[in-house]
Formats: structure tokens, C-alpha cells, sequence
């Protein structure tokens, strides 16, 4: 933010978007052992607090920042609220504020932050040029969207999903360990962290799925796959992938403007087989995650939200991922440079509970900032050693770096079996056809 922001305005900014975004207040019940959500009315008054930090050094400004964002972060409470809190950092006239936004994560997902900003940088200059805040129109109410969505989870058409999800090997290797009997706690989480640089970023947003007809998520997880492969020593590899569960599975429903958790978790096994060239390797794991019904959205409706708890039951024992893997996407998208708000370099404050455990043994989480893949591995040092970590991130860059390569030396088109889904053709049978063509 630029000096001079006034702090006045950024609260009635934020009232507005507590009240325009219903997920905002949310609250969260357990009754009777089962959780429930309840929509807070329109009178609640958003937490608001002021900070002045003018007089501190730019270390000691830090510090606080780091010590008062904590605190903040400590002070939501799901059944009482808030679930969102705000607070403006005045750092002097030399220095940019700072404004921390903190939102539980059951109120927002990746995709909602995007919205958030937009919204907030909207209202901001709207009644800079004291204008009446108007934002776009709202879509699928999170209310709306929940209860079409347990329908959906006990309808015909996902019921036809059980064969798939059931039918997922009962086998799987696990992760070799460091430590024996280390606690997978959220204290001794550690990261490690690689970057891409701008071009090869570039050629991988931009060249690989032109050249190959690919999304970046398979790119990542054929890197991902080699790098984790010779560790495991299996060609075959089981992972969760986290998606922003806003598919459209149900007619009529426009969630592209609405705020709240949506984000679903699903396992997918992986085979990334013998193949020389990395680009088969690719190929092939572009087919293997595209067979995937619906992107992944029906298994957590059917292991929590379907009617026939046997079948939950029967998912709950299959083997469970050890490592997960989200991609968040472009965040320069999100911040742009002509944008009034920046991210800002200083800690928000510990956001988990540092004696909660951890789901997983590895977490890979990538996103683009300033136009680099900025890819990070987080693990427990009480059962991976730093250096373990440190030689898989790397592999990865590596294998990333090979498909990039690939791509530069051949500008040739090259298609797979779910480009063609109505033909129904095998890898052979497309090669075939093509090499006739030419």
C-alpha cells in the first residue's frame, strides 16, 4: 500500500465485503458429534484494529508485525467468530502501510483470495473517488451451492464414480524415512524451496501445453513423479492432488464470484513406466490423470457425503497418500504491479496450530510470482532430513528443466488419445493416423 492510505476507508471497505460475501460469516457448531455451519446475519461489525508503528525501527517493525499478526491469527474462533480480522499497520511516512487480511481457511480457498483483492481493491478506489461501492453482481450462494451439492453427492450420475474410486490398487509403497518414530507435528514443519527462472517459467506457461497439448498440473506431476520414483524405488506412485472444487457438475450454477472453502483433495495413482524420452513420460501422465472422473471433485462427495456409508467406509481403508500437491496458480495475476495492493515481504503470523499434526509426510505446493514457478516442499525434521528434501526438489527442477528442453528442440505438434475423445483412439492407433497424414 502507498503512504497516505487512509485507514478510515479500509474498514468501511472491508464492512462492505463482510456483508457482500456470505461465507465471510460463517460460523461452525459441533453438535451431537457432527459439525455444522451457520450463516451469520448482516449486523455483525467487521474486526478492525489499527497499529501504530511509526516510532520502531524497520527491524523492530517487522518483529511486531510478525508478534501482533500472530496473536491476530490465534484470536478466531469458529463457533463465536470472527472468522475474519483485519489489521493496519502504520509504518510511517517514508515506509508503505501495511494492511493484513486474515480469513479462516474455512471461509476462503485460493481462488476466493483472487476475488477478495479484486473486490477490495474495487471498493477501495471507489470511494477514494467517493463513489458508492458497487461491485459485480453475486453468483451461486455458498448456501445454495452446499445443498446442490449434497443432491449431487447422492445422485445416479455420481453413484457411477464408485467403480472407478473402488477399484484403485489396495498397494502402494511408502515414503522411506529418515527417522523412525518422529512426530509429524506442525512445529517441526521445515521448508525447502526451488525456483524456475522467468524464461523457462515462460516456456513452461506458454510453450509446453501449446506444443503438447498439456495443463500445467501434468507437467508438474511428471517432473514430480521422476523426482519421487528412484526415492521409492516404484515406477508406481500414489499422491493426493488438491483441486479448487469449483467444477461444473451441476447445471446452472456460476460459482466464479463466490467466496468459501471449495477446495477438494482426491488420490491419484501414478505409473510413470520406462519411457527414454520425457516427453513420453508426460504423454503418458497426461493420459492417466485425465481419466480422472470429473477432476476428483465425486471422492470426497462419496467417502463423506453419500448415503451408503459402507462405500465411505470401504474408501476410508484403502491406502492413503503420504504426499500431497496443489499448484495455486498465477499469483501475478492477482498482484499486478499497477495494482494498490502488494504483497507484502513481513510474516503473517503462524496460521496453525504448532501441536497440530501434519496430514502428510511431504506437502509440494507451486505457484508463479514474479514471473518464476516458485515450487515449495514442506516436511517434518523429526523424520526427513533436510539434505532428503533438498535432493528431490532438486531432481525435480531437473526433470522440468528436461521438458523444457525437449519442447525448444522440437516445434512439432504432438497429440494424445484425451485430445481426441470422441474418436477413441489408442496412443498407436493416433501415431498411425498422424504419420498418414504427413
Amino acid at each position: 500500500m502507498q503512504p497516505g492510505q487512509d485507514p478510515a476507508l479500509l474498514e468501511e471497505v472491508c464492512q462492505h465485503l463482510l456483508v457482500h460475501h456470505d461465507a465471510l460469516r460463517l460460523r461452525f457448531e459441533q453438535l451431537e458429534g457432527m459439525w455444522q455451519q451457520v450463516n451469520e446475519g448482516l449486523g455483525e461489525k467487521v474486526s478492525f484494529s489499527q497499529f501504530d508503528l511509526s516510532y520502531l525501527t524497520q527491524t523492530e517493525q517487522a518483529i511486531a508485525i510478525e508478534r501482533i499478526a500472530t496473536e491476530l491469527q490465534n484470536s478466531l474462533h469458529l463457533s463465536q467468530g470472527p472468522l475474519i480480522r483485519v489489521g493496519f499497520f502504520d509504518l510511517g511516512s517514508q515506509q508503505t502501510s501495511r494492511l493484513l487480511l486474515i480469513l479462516h481457511h474455512l471461509t476462503e480457498d485460493a481462488f476466493s483470495l483472487r476475488v477478495l483483492v479484486e473486490d477490495l481493491q474495487t471498493a477501495y478506489q471507489q470511494l477514494q473517488r467517493q463513489e458508492i461501492i458497487t461491485l459485480p453482481p453475486k453468483t451461486t450462494s455458498f448456501q445454495q451451492w452446499s445443498s446442490l451439492l449434497m443432491e449431487y453427492a447422492n445422485s445416479p450420475e455420481l453413484e457411477q464414480e464408485l467403480t472407478y474410486w473402488l477399484a484403485q490398487p489396495t498397494q502402494v509403497p511408502y515414503l522411506p524415512l529418515d527417522y523412525l518414530n518422529g512426530a509429524n507435528t506442525e512445529v517441526s514443519t521445515r521448508f525447502v524451496s526451488v525456483n524456475l527462472t522467468p524464461e523457462e517459467t515462460r516456456i513452461l506457461l506458454q510453450e509446453l501445453p501449446a506444443t503438447y497439448h498439456t495443463q500445467i498440473n501434468e507437467v508438474l506431476l511428471t517432473a514430480l513423479a521422476q523426482a519421487i520414483s528412484p526415492w521409492i524405488k516404484s515406477q508406481n506412485f500414489l499422491i493426493d492432488l488438491e483441486g479448487h472444487g469449483r467444477e461444473e457438475v451441476i447445471s446452472g450454477v456460476d460459482l466464479s464470484r463466490t467466496l468459501g472453502f471449495f477446495t477438494t483433495v482426491f488420490p491419484v495413482h501414478l505409473n510413470i513406466g520406462e519411457f527414454p524420452d520425457p516427453i513420453d513420460t508426460l504423454i503418458s501422465i497426461k493420459e492417466q490423470l485425465r481419466r480422472i472422473p470429473k477432476r476428483g471433485i465425486g471422492y470426497g462427495l462419496l467417502r463423506y457425503c453419500y448415503k451408503d456409508k459402507s462405500y465411505a467406509e470401504k474408501l476410508c481403508n484403502l491406502p492413503q497418500a503420504e504426499i500431497i500437491f496443489n499448484y495455486l496458480g498465477q499469483f501475478d495475476q492477482v498482484f499486478k504491479q499497477s495494482s494498490t495492493f502488494q504483497l507484502a515481504s513481513e510474516s503473517h503470523g503462524a496460521t496453525i496450530s504448532p501441536h497440530s499434526t501434519r496430514s502428510h509426510l511431504l506437502q509440494v505446493v507451486g505457484k508463479v510470482m514474479g514471473r518464476q514457478l516458485q515450487v515449495s516442499w514442506a516436511y517434518s525434521e523429526n523424520i526427513h532430513r533436510q539434505a532428503t528434501v533438498e535432493e528431490l526438489a532438486q531432481r525435480f527442477v531437473l526433470g522440468l528443466r528436461s521438458l523444457i528442453s525437449q519442447c525448444q528442440s522440437s516445434n512439432t505438434p504432438s497429440f494424445s488419445p484425451s485430445d481426441f475423445p470422441e474418436a477413441e483412439l489408442s496412443q498407436e492407433e493416433l501415431g498411425q493416423l498422424f504419420l498418414k497424414h504427413n
